[in-house]
């Protein structure tokens, strides 16, 4: 086989990363491989758009079928998004006799399961590398690298987008607005920015990796998710007092026969590596039962950074390739038959440490009757900040907990709000600073 031929769906940003990387790259991949990988046909809607990357005008077609029902074509990669048409174009492409790589973590998230047991019977690959952590790759990691361990913990930042706003609002002050729009107008966030805000991109992302790390189906419906909308810059320079940054974390943890899977914006100590990743960076650490503690950081979104983790798929599909094989590292990294389903944690049975901020008028006997309500529902204070300036009529409180059950906590801040001392409702982000998070201090 002198030449592995690839059609591609999708002649956008990605897209043009991955034609850039096999053009500028093209004698170290061959030199890694041994044979050449051509990109044969290219679609897409819109083939007037200017791009970065050109393409010889006569493989361009505005029909995916032309690489669906091309014979030749070996790979398919799909870089158009979301589920539809991208589902069926993936599974025709399967159903075809060809490999796909895919960088839609949202497809995956959603009908990942259901991919990879059809590509298994029809005997091809799937390649999605791309689709979490764009360049950083996170996934051959778990997958393989890793393979000798039992993991414990993953967590960390998976949306470049938020962890800029955070970034600025940390740094600058900056209300979560002004750095949105910021954000917006330097290209990180979209016009619609919902998906990166809201944590749902990041939720896909976990959704993926940690049943890639704890050997159980994708389940993204399982997953907790808190956006990062109703961050206040006041809480981010209280957070600061007492020592700790905000970050949107993505959480998986294995404990007691349970799996936690949860985003939500998380403090962590300043200490911690991850507190140091600003901008569009992403940073995930692992632990494992034998390797340790360990960091991966890099981009986690752009042109160059997905479309490399493309390419990387393109040489492992490849390599299979030439050797006559498929599927010699099962999708997820565990076999199909060993895959266990691990019931996941429901979040009010989670266990954690509390950051609460109450808006309280100025009168004696208003820390005694919350940390009273707080004592009576088995949540122990772990140190207090009381601020004398008046925000909106009413001063700040601020407290830090011990670990704490989620489902106690909830039932603690429904009483305390409905105190007529209490203006508002409380703020409440959760801490992550257990032993089994500890990395190497910055």
């Amino acid at each position: 086989m002198e030449s592995i031929r690839i059609g591609l769906i999708g002649w956008g940003t990605v897209g043009c990363g991955m034609l850039r990387t096999l053009k500028e790259n093209a004698r170290e991949i061959y030199a890694r491989l041994g044979v050449r990988l051509d990109v044969v046909r290219v679609a897409d809607l819109d083939l007037e758009t200017p791009r970065p990357v050109s393409v010889e005008p006569h493989i361009l077609t505005r029909s995916a079928l032309d690489i669906l029902e091309d014979p030749s074509i070996h790979i398919v990669v799909e870089l158009i998004g979301g589920i539809e048409p991208a589902r069926t174009f993936l599974m025709k492409a399967l159903e075809r006799g060809k490999h796909v790589v895919t960088a839609n973590k949202a497809l995956l998230a959603h009908h990942g399961n259901e991919i990879f047991d059809f590509a298994a019977r029809c005997g091809r690959s799937v390649g999605f590398e791309a689709s979490v952590a764009g360049g950083i790759p996170l996934l051959k990691a778990i997958r393989e690298g890793l393979a000798a361990n039992r993991l414990d913990t993953l967590f960390g930042i998976l949306n470049g987008t938020a962890n800029y706003i955070l970034t600025r609002m940390t740094e600058d002050g900056l209300p979560f607005s002004e750095a949105l729009a910021e954000a917006q107008r330097k290209g990180y966030a979209e016009a619609d920015p919902t998906l990166d805000v809201d944590g749902i991109d990041t939720a896909h992302k976990l959704a993926i990796a940690g049943a890639m790390g704890f050997g159980t189906p994708i389940r993204f419906d399982r997953v907790y998710v808190e956006g990062i909308r109703d961050i206040d810059p006041l809480d981010v320079q209280f957070a600061s007092e007492f020592g700790y940054r905000l970050k949107l974390l993505a959480i998986a943890r294995s404990a007691d026969g349970q799996l936690e899977l949860r985003v939500h914006p998380t403090l962590i100590p300043e200490q911690h590596v991850l507190a140091s990743v600003r901008g569009a960076y992403n940073a995930v650490h692992i632990h494992g039962n034998a390797v340790g503690s360990i960091m991966l950081y890099g981009l986690g979104a752009g042109m160059m950074p997905t479309g490399s983790a493309v390419v990387a798929d393109l040489v492992d599909l490849a390599r299979d390739m030439t050797l006559g094989i498929a599927n010699r590292v099962p999708p997820l990294g565990f076999l199909p038959a060993q895959t266990t389903d691990i019931p996941v944690k429901p979040m009010d049975e989670v266990v954690t440490r509390y950051y609460f901020r109450f808006s309280a008028v100025d009168r004696p006997g208003v820390l005694s009757k919350i940390s009273g309500i707080l004592g009576a529902n088995r949540i122990s204070i772990a140190a207090v900040i009381q601020k004398g300036r008046e925000v909106e009529g009413a001063v700040p409180i601020v407290m830090l907990t011990h670990e704490a059950v989620e489902k106690d906590v909830r039932r603690s801040l429904e009483a305390i709000d409905r105190l007529d001392i209490v203006r508002g409702t409380t703020r409440l982000i959760r801490i992550e600073d257990r032993a089994d998070n500890a990395a190497a201090s910055a």
